[in-house]
């Protein structure tokens, strides 16, 4: 019988339960009842007598060095019946099994984590390392000390793990799953393991807790190379596929049910949104060219040294569509975790470049859809947003807070760091150290700054819907988006709009009231991108059909204004000056290539018109009033910013139409000294501030079209061009051509002026017939009033077929002069060019109506370049010259007395019928025959009734075909056959009498 201390530890044999479940206890030593309990004890001692020196399985080896790590010395050991059965060499197996059994009973009692802290406390406190190794070499045999010392074989003897035990060996029927499964196919199988490792994520089951840590890395790093290999990632980034050190966990970033702000600011859908950030960075590839895009553009900005990423945002949408559509609705949160994974993929390349800049700006490009400021509302707050418009004000820039750190006055300590917000001031209640309350001053040298602008943008003038005050808003510039626009620039700005009480407004009003701004996120230029935005293939297409058709020049010229009835000079003078010339550039110093126009004519003339149509035909127009406008309405000026309290600088309307058309009806209405400041606007395209400290200099690269009434109201013939306008010359020799509009009476064309006037008003408001009407005409009588009313609407100048629609005209004037840049050829006759200068200067000296000097000339190359791009050419050829000669040659004669201007059109004959339609020429001579002839019958008539004579008064003239065809050789042509079977000739309202071999016209 064991003593009572061997007793006391002695473990206690666990209870066993028979068939029925009773548990009946065994006595200490005993075998277990079960007969299949003892077939597996004998099989187990069996094969532990056949098994080499290595006879204790590793598992009982460790057991054993536990309980001599729990006992005392050596001598307590065999007290255990279990040690005694052992060492006195008794059923090994029987009493082996009972130790396992008693052993992890005891520890199912006691509990892991206690047995576990017992044997650490005891390891720390009693056991000695050298009692323990004595205490091996007592009980251990040599054999298994020297297994011990190359370490365990963890697959040595592992049959021993299958062995039967009774006691362990039991199931609850209840929890037995009994039914038939089928064998699952591949897809299946995997859509069961994602779950199970998404389950795995959410419990954070971690299955690789027990591996060494250097063997999880190789299995991490094994198992990442597989899934990029697997996904066709593996592009050459591994070192920048981040630094996580486990294995990535899938994770549904959609799947969310709390506001979206406070889900992006929680650590995991944070990390996600990164990890797949950075692989669209690093991966994203042109699926053309195959090229890797935003790794190109890192390292182009590495290049340049600059700030900004641009991200295209369908290439986001292509990618990871629920990111976009959170960085719209979330911007100011998205935006910033993108920075920070921009900022670590080009540390990546380039470790050193944070010595070059701290923060790296995700900008955003070609946001869908562009708001108009007249239409921003609530419901934009805070939301990603893009509009366009033209900047009016540009602030100075300021140092703004990004990082704060402030001292504290009562204890010393420097707080902070605390991110300073765009429109929000950080303020600190108190001290977390002493609880001070108080002012607390900014730590100037460890407080981070930037640069911050504000500017302000306007809608663009051609937007602005009629009889509408242009709305404005602020549009706040930080980083590299510094004086990336300036005023008069056109701009497109991607950004946040936000709003910030507005102190102002809540001291005056009293009620809250908020100010909006947008933070400018992209700044883009709409100038230079004009043209490939607004055009799309088909327009393209259908502009280049255009240009190959050889009267294109005069389709366009009669698509200005085709309301407008004659005035063929204004017309083309208009067209000109709406396709431009092209700038040029000499050693710094810059030429215009816009023509300016001036437009002096007879109250009712359609001056107005013209100018109206200019402004809704041009890309980029600015309209005003010469009784409105002032020299800082027109130029620039500088106001008091109301929040900065500086002095910022305002661009006017010149400034405002830069690369553009400027407008100024009523020119004759300004002051001189307003006209006199815009000398410079008009001739050198920029113009010059000195006002409040502000010294600089603004372009002004634009068009001028002014309109302008005569002295007196109307225009005197028998008086020279400057005589009737009260403008100086300088000014006058800034415009490139005169346009002159007379009311002079001609029965002819006043009678087709009028038809022209009640066709308009037939095509405006066409005759409607009633039901009885309809039921009662025949299709044919309806077919031939319809032929008859488009007879009728066809009296004018130029047929409908040859105008092109006002849409149409705008875009082939935006191609024209977006990507048409002409330049003189090699083989031009510039001796022509020579002469004709020549000439015009001796002809001038003996009229001086209008001083012909070297602008002149530079005005004829510039209207053969617009001529040029009129026709989408990229070279100016001798017909543009001879076009524009004859242009010029025009201007210069309607500007001469009325007793020169004949002189004149006889001199430069050659020139001004260049080109000209014959019967366009015939029917004009035709017509000033027929006034002469009218002027003969009325003088005859007046003498007649003076005298007391009753004459008969005719209701025809007539004149002689002899007379025609003598006008007719003076300008060279000697067959008058077409002209009579012209279409021209016939509605003019002539007829050939062949008996008296007359044209006749009704009166």
């Amino acid at each position: 019988m064991a003593s009572n201390d061997g007793d006391s530890m002695a473990p206690s044999r666990p209870p066993t339960s028979d068939s029925t479940g009773a548990t009946t206890a065994q006595p200490p030593g005993a075998a277990p009842p079960s007969s299949s309990a003892s077939a597996g004890v004998s099989t187990l001692a069996h094969g532990l007598s056949d098994s080499d020196s290595n006879s204790d399985n590793d598992d009982s080896r460790g057991r054993k060095r536990r309980r001599l790590r729990r006992g005392g010395d050596g001598s307590a050991l065999p007290d255990s019946p279990t040690l005694s059965a052992i060492a006195n060499g008794s059923d090994e197996a029987d009493a082996l099994d009972d130790f396992v059994v008693g052993d992890m009973e005891h520890e199912e009692q006691d509990g892991d984590d206690d047995y576990g802290e017992q044997a650490e406390e005891l390891d720390e406190e009693i056991v000695d390392e050298l009692d323990i190794q004595e205490r091996e070499r007592r009980f251990f045999s040599d054999d298994e000390l020297d297994d011990d010392a190359d370490g365990e074989d963890l697959g040595e003897n592992a049959e021993m793990d299958y062995r039967r035990m009774a006691t362990l060996d039991r199931y609850d029927t209840a929890m037995l799953d009994g039914r038939q499964y089928d064998d699952m196919d591949l897809d299946t199988r995997r859509g069961v393991e994602d779950e199970l490792n998404r389950r795995d994520a959410r419990e954070g089951r971690i299955a690789q807790v027990f591996q060494d840590d250097m063997e999880m890395e190789q299995d991490d790093a094994h198992r990442h190379r597989f899934r990029r290999n697997l996904n066709g990632e593996n592009r050459g980034y591994d070192d920048m596929e981040g630094n996580d050190d486990g294995e990535y966990d899938p994770f549904n970033l959609e799947n969310f049910g709390v506001p979206l702000r406070e889900w992006i600011a929680s650590e995991r859908p944070r990390n996600e949104i990164k990890r797949r950030f950075k692989n669209f960075l690093n991966t994203f590839a042109d699926s053309k060219t195959g090229r890797l895009v935003y790794h190109e553009k890192i390292v182009q900005l590495a290049q340049r040294n600059e700030q900004s990423l641009e991200i295209e945002i369908g290439d986001v949408i292509h990618r990871m569509s629920m990111v976009a559509a959170w960085l719209v609705e979330a911007p100011k949160d998205m935006l910033a975790i993108l920075d920070e994974v921009a900022r670590e993929v080009v540390l990546a390349l380039f470790p050193y470049y944070a010595t070059i800049h701290q923060q790296i700006y995700v900008r955003i490009l070609d946001l869908p859809g562009t708001e108009r400021l007249r239409d921003l509302r609530t419901a934009h707050l805070n939301f990603l947003i893009k509009v366009s418009g033209v900047v009016t004000r540009r602030t100075s820039v300021f140092p703004q807070l990004q990082l704060v750190k402030v001292n504290c006055p009562g204890c010393g300590a420097v707080l902070g760091p605390f991110t300073q917000q765009s429109q929000q001031e950080v303020k600190l209640n108190a001290c977390p150290e002493c609880q001070y309350r108080g002012h607390f001053p900014v730590n100037s040298e460890q407080t981070v700054y930037r640069n911050f602008q504000k500017i302000t943008l306007q809608e663009s003038p051609g937007s602005v819907p009629p009889g509408r005050v242009p709305r404005s808003k602020d549009v706040v510039l930080i980083g590299d988006l510094i004086d990336k626009a300036r005023p008069g620039d056109e701009i497109a700005v991607t950004g946040i709009y936000t709003n910030t009480p507005d102190p102002t407004l809540n001291l005056r009003d009293g009620f809250p009231v908020f100010r909006t701004v947008i933070e400018a996120n992209h700044v883009e230029r709409r100038a230079d991108v004009l043209g490939s935005q607004l055009l799309t293939a088909e327009d393209k297409k259908q502009i280049l059909r255009l240009a190959k058709q050889p009267d294109i020049a005069q389709r366009l010229i009669n698509s200005i204004a085709p309301s407008i009835y004659g005035h063929q000079q204004v017309k083309t003078a208009l067209a000109l000056a709406l396709f431009g010339g092209k700038p040029k550039f000499i050693k710094n110093s810059r030429v215009r290539g816009d023509l300016n126009v001036l437009l002096v004519g007879d109250p009712g003339t359609a001056k107005s018109q013209f100018l109206k149509f200019a402004k809704q035909t041009a890309p980029r127009a600015v309209y005003s009033t010469g009784k409105g406008a002032s020299a800082v309405g027109l130029t620039a000026g500088v106001s008091r910013d109301p929040f900065t309290k500086e002095w910022v600088l305002q661009g006017g309307a010149l400034v405002l139409a830069d690369k553009g058309v400027c407008l100024i009806d009523e020119f004759d209405k300004m002051n001189e000294q307003d006209r006199t400041s815009i000398h410079e606007a008009m001739e050198q395209q920029s113009i010059s501030v000195s006002k409040a400290g502000i010294v600089t200099s603004l372009q002004a690269r634009c068009s001028v079209i002014a309109a302008a009434n005569p002295i007196g109201g109307r225009y005197n013939a028998a008086r020279t061009f400057a005589e009737n306008v009260e403008l100086t010359d300088p000014i006058l020799q800034r415009f490139d051509l005169l346009c002159v509009l007379q009311d002079t009476v001609d029965p002819v064309d006043d009678e087709r002026l009028a038809d022209f006037v009640v066709s308009s008003h037939m095509r405006s408001n066409p005759m409607k017939k009633t039901a009885e009407d309809e039921a009662n005409d025949d299709e044919g009588e309806t077919e031939d009033e319809l032929s008859a009313l488009t007879q009728s609407m066809q009296v004018g100048d130029a047929d409908t077929s040859m105008t092109l629609d006002q849409e149409l005209l705008r875009k082939y004037i935006l191609y024209a002069r977006t990507f048409v840049n002409p330049v003189l050829a090699s083989g031009l006759d510039t001796r022509k060019v020579e002469s004709f200068y020549a000439q015009l200067r001796r002809a001038s000296q003996h009229t001086g109506a209008v001083p012909v000097a070297v602008r002149h000339l530079e005005s004829l190359f510039r209207m053969a370049e617009a001529h040029a791009r009129m026709h989408l050419r990229d070279t100016v050829g001798d017909e543009d010259l001879a076009l524009a000669i004859r242009v010029l040659t025009e201007s210069l004669c309607d500007a001469q007395k009325f007793t020169f201007k004949r002189q004149w059109r006889r001199l430069f004959r050659p020139y001004l019928t260049y080109r000209q339609d014959n019967n366009v020429l015939l029917l004009h001579v035709l017509h000033e025959l027929f006034t002469s002839a009218h002027a003969y019958h009325q003088l005859r008539v007046q003498t007649d009734a003076q005298a007391g004579h009753r004459s008969h008064r005719d209701t025809t003239l007539t004149v002689l075909r002899a007379d025609l065809l003598a006008k007719a050789k003076s300008v060279g042509i000697y067959d008058l056959s077409e002209f009579y079977a012209s279409s021209a000739f016939s509605k003019a309202g002539f007829r050939i009498d062949e008996q008296a071999n007359a044209i006749v016209k009704d009166i």
